[in-house]
């Protein structure tokens, strides 16, 4: 107990469905990286993604639990509200790639060369991953705005929520530019890649204002009018680029509208001008959602952390 009669650990750290949620995402990443590291095995690019998301979704989860269970939270410069829902996001979308990911190159029908014993392994792997995507996706589910709720933050909201899927795709986006793409041969995929990366430093800065607490840093207007001015000017930017750059890389004039026969896989312009494409429209879809769940949510941010959950 402190001086004012507190508690020092907090109790619905573990008796609460959150809790119970990080504590499963826990004991999940736990397994996923020991029988990765174990007999799974990982290699290659892929691999090593896959290996790369679930030690940070495991060491981010451990971090939040402990800062949680311990009320330490209270003594970081940040919302934790905001934090915790937006780390949950975009580790729920990691564990949802390295589900898919792993999978398709590590499982196969047959038993590799090092016996059927790895095979069992890879999908138990594969399990664990699955149910650990559920796990995040549960503790956003438990975080997000409810309808009538008189104080929500930003990041709760399904605008918030979009904004970090947002991201995750530009991060795809930006993948698929640096593997081959020949997005310098012409002036209008440039324009491209720059709108790309303009649209995704706006969305970067808006999360970080709110998990900072800076939302008032916008002194000529408020901060939810700020977001919907800023996802209206990504809307039109995303309009034009899900235009202009399926005709500078398919146009015959330009590019080819077929995949060449003696392009190498995974190491296809063609392959990754087609994953900027796809991509580009997704973001865009998301963006205009985004603009019509902006009209109509209020939330509250302020440079507290957040109200004791003791």
């Amino acid at each position: 107990m402190d001086s004012q009669g507190g508690q020092y650990l907090n109790k619905k750290a573990l008796c609460s469905p959150l809790g119970a949620a990080r504590l499963c995402q826990l004991a999940l990443g736990c397994a996923v990286i020991a029988m990765v590291t174990h007999s799974a095995g990982y290699s290659g690019s892929q691999g090593v993604f896959c290996m790369a998301a679930w030690s940070f979704c495991f060491a981010m989860s451990v971090v939040v639990f402990f800062l949680d269970a311990t009320h330490l939270y209270s003594c970081l410069p940040v919302s934790w509200d905001n934090l915790t829902v937006t780390g949950a996001a975009f580790a729920t979308l990691l564990y949802v790639t390295a589900s898919v990911v792993y999978p398709l190159f590590f499982v196969q029908s047959e038993c590799p060369y090092a016996g059927c014993d790895v095979l069992y392994f890879r999908i138990a792997v594969t399990v664990c991953s699955i149910l650990g995507t559920l796990a995040y996706g549960a503790e956003v589910a438990l975080c997000r705005a409810r309808p009538g709720q008189a104080m929500v933050g930003y990041m709760a909201t399904v605008s918030g929520l979009l904004k970090v899927v947002q991201g995750f795709v530009a991060c795809i986006i930006f993948g698929a530019l640096a593997n081959r793409s020949e997005y310098s041969r012409y002036a209008a995929t440039i324009y491209c890649v720059v709108v790309y990366a303009f649209c995704f430093v706006v969305t970067a800065l808006v999360v970080i204002m709110t998990v900072c607490g800076r939302t008032k840093a916008v002194r000529c207007m408020s901060f939810d009018r700020f977001v919907v001015v800023c996802t209206l000017l990504e809307v039109l930017l995303y309009l034009s680029a899900s235009v202009v750059w399926p005709v500078f890389c398919f146009d015959t004039k330009y590019g080819s509208p077929w995949r060449p026969s003696l392009c190498p896989r995974g190491r296809c312009p063609w392959d990754s001008k087609v994953v900027i494409a796809v991509f580009s429209f997704v973001n865009f879809v998301l963006y205009v959602a985004d603009l019509i769940y902006s009209q109509r949510i209020r939330f509250v941010s302020s440079h507290v952390p957040s109200i004791s959950r003791a």
